[in-house]
């Protein structure tokens, strides 16, 4: 499923569709149009989740969908029944269904809906009780690594790779949003050398879109962007969010990076149209007799209908002597030339 040059781009909606089934729908037919490859939201069983005390918390946020923690997450939650008309709208727009279980329950949802891929949050790396529920079921496998040691990250990754053949690792700061000096994406790199068996990839909190291609050059091959349909709708992660457009220059740029890398075949250099219009050919500044040696002093260039001899190619005729007497202002051609 990941590839070691093309990119694997993940559109993460999270609860941005704050718990509106039409809304998610949107959300697959808008961003498999603009090129991702795979479109993300999060499941929790919030009772599970949380203590009692957590669930029944007042929350006075101003992205607040009810008056108590519990109850505002419950609002954001998508029904089994709309997780499934969810996964079948992704087969309809040939997207990747993609999920992060944030719980055991959850798991088990994501299981009965058959997935095609897993996210592990930051929140669960190093939970290997968890991280081994998650192997078990053998589906290609994502993990953020947000905050995480690089202990914490062997074991997870050694847990994982033990039942699963297509793991990604995602570097990840934790910060939202996360100002582009804080990025860190040299890390990358560092996950290369200590995981060559897997692929490693980026998930930036940032709001922009050069994160992606500079990500690209460090390595990345697995891309996750938060995105959105509204940067003003009410949530706490919209504003970082990209919107469709924003998304599809994400998408354009990442993939462009490596048709941009290529040298120009040599032979190529100078046969641009521009030189056929508008090249110098090599001239005389002054008059030039038989056997008169060409130098830096009387040689000059100017443009023609023609191109004869390209003023960069000087360097072959200074030196060398005439064969005719030129007068000045005329053009050399390499009949001229000893």
């Amino acid at each position: 499923m990941f590839d070691k040059v093309k990119p694997f781009i993940i559109a993460e909606v999270g609860q941005n569709h704050q718990g509106d089934l039409e809304k998610a729908r949107e959300y697959i037919r808008v961003f498999s149009y603009v090129g991702a490859d795979a479109i993300k939201f999060q499941t929790r069983n919030n009772k599970y989740l949380f203590s009692k005390e957590a669930y029944e918390a007042n929350y006075t946020s101003e992205n607040a969908f009810a008056k108590t923690y519990g109850a505002h997450r419950e609002k954001l939650e998508l029904s089994l029944d709309s997780l499934k008309i969810l996964k079948a709208d992704c087969e309809k727009y040939d997207i990747k269904f993609m999920s992060t279980p944030f719980d055991e329950p959850s798991l088990d949802v994501l299981k009965k809906l058959d997935v095609d891929l897993i996210k592990i949050a930051s929140f669960d790396l190093g939970n290997l009780p968890f991280l081994k529920r998650i192997q078990e079921l053998k589906k290609p496998v994502v993990m953020s690594i947000g905050g995480g040691k690089i202990n914490e990250i062997r074991e997870s990754v050694k847990i994982l790779n033990s039942n699963i053949n297509n793991l990604a690792i995602l570097h990840c700061v934790s910060e939202y949003p996360c100002q582009y000096d804080r990025l860190g994406l040299e890390n990358i790199k560092t996950l290369i050398r200590e995981f060559p068996e897997c692929t490693i990839g980026s998930s930036d909190h940032f709001n922009g879109i050069l994160s992606g291609p500079v990500a690209y050059l460090m390595g990345a091959r697995v891309f996750e962007k938060h995105v959105t349909l509204n940067r003003g709708w009410k949530g706490t992660d919209h504003s970082f969010a990209l919107e469709p457009e924003g998304f599809r220059k994400f998408v354009r740029d990442i993939k462009r990076v490596n048709n941009m890398l290529p040298q120009k075949d040599q032979n190529e250099l100078g046969k641009e149209e521009v030189f056929k219009k508008l090249g110098k050919s090599l001239t005389a500044s002054k008059d030039i007799k038989i056997g008169e040696t060409f130098t830096l002093e009387n040689l000059s260039g100017r443009i023609f209908n023609s191109t004869f001899i390209p003023v960069r190619k000087s360097h072959e005729i200074i030196g060398k002597k005439s064969r005719r007497a030129i007068l000045k202002n005329d053009v050399i051609k390499m009949d001229d030339v000893e």
